[in-house]
């Protein structure tokens, strides 16, 4: 991953250039207090004004050709294809097949993933947290796509670092029921806890969807006050957005 000048992250992967991704940091909005400053979030307690400002500030850093889909997201596996504005969807991601409409899904510790193929005529966008990538919502958004699995290709954005998501035996048990090999991207540790490790589990999951170009990964929210919001960090935080489209 690259950061612009903007303060946006740029996905680093072989997509074609018509298709467009790119993940928010926490610098540069106007919120303040527990959401500073560039919290896009309307769920989380922030003043609705803040946030309408910083999500106008958005449209215009990141060229954006429409509001995007912005989802109520349920740490569940359904997925919105985009279409005309109506009710907010109900989902954990979204796929698009036609020109500057918008997917996105805002974070703050959970994994954005996107994903299209090789020509860009497809894009999604799933938000991954444990819960959501235990139960399949990786797999479920490649499945939206139609598209071969060697044709796919998904780019990990900015999450929680495994030195920093400290889960319980409950968490590992629900992966390793579910997800052949994942017992690896646990590391049990002093407290009598585990490690997790969502970057390798989200690789895995996809591996076994037959997706292996995958690319990205490798920050730690957690660990970046100045630079990401996190809530296992901060508990009360704002959230950022990973957004993508074909333009």
């Amino acid at each position: 991953m690259s950061l612009l000048p903007t303060g946006l992250i740029q996905a680093d992967w072989p997509a074609p250039p018509h298709v467009r991704v790119v993940s928010t940091t926490r610098p540069g909005g106007v919120s303040v207090g527990a959401y500073a400053s560039f919290n896009l979030a309307a769920h989380v307690g922030d003043e609705p004004a803040h946030v309408e400002r910083n999500r106008r500030a958005l449209r215009a850093a990141a060229g954006l050709p429409a509001e995007p889909l912005w989802l109520e997201q349920v740490h569940g596996t359904a997925v919105a294809r985009h279409g005309p504005a109506g009710a907010v969807p109900r989902a954990d991601a979204a796929v698009s097949f036609e020109q500057s409409e918008v997917c996105a899904v805002m974070t703050a510790d959970c994994l954005p993933v996107v994903f299209t193929d090789r020509v860009g005529s497809c894009v999604a966008v799933a938000h991954a947290g444990w819960r959501g990538l235990q139960a399949g919502v990786l797999e479920a958004t490649f499945t939206a796509l139609t598209a071969r699995p060697e044709d796919v290709l998904a780019w990990l954005g900015p999450a929680i670092g495994p030195g920093a998501f400290e889960v319980g035996a409950e968490v590992r048990a629900a992966f390793v029921g579910r997800l052949p090999g994942s017992d690896a991207h646990f590391q049990f540790n002093a407290a009598g806890r585990y490690q997790a490790d969502l970057y390798a589990l989200a690789r895995l999951a996809l591996a076994g969807a037959g997706v292996t170009a995958v690319y990205g990964g490798g920050w730690c929210t957690a660990s970046a006050p100045e630079t990401f919001f996190s809530f296992r960090r901060d508990g009360v935080t704002g959230r950022m957005a990973t957004l993508a489209w074909l333009s």
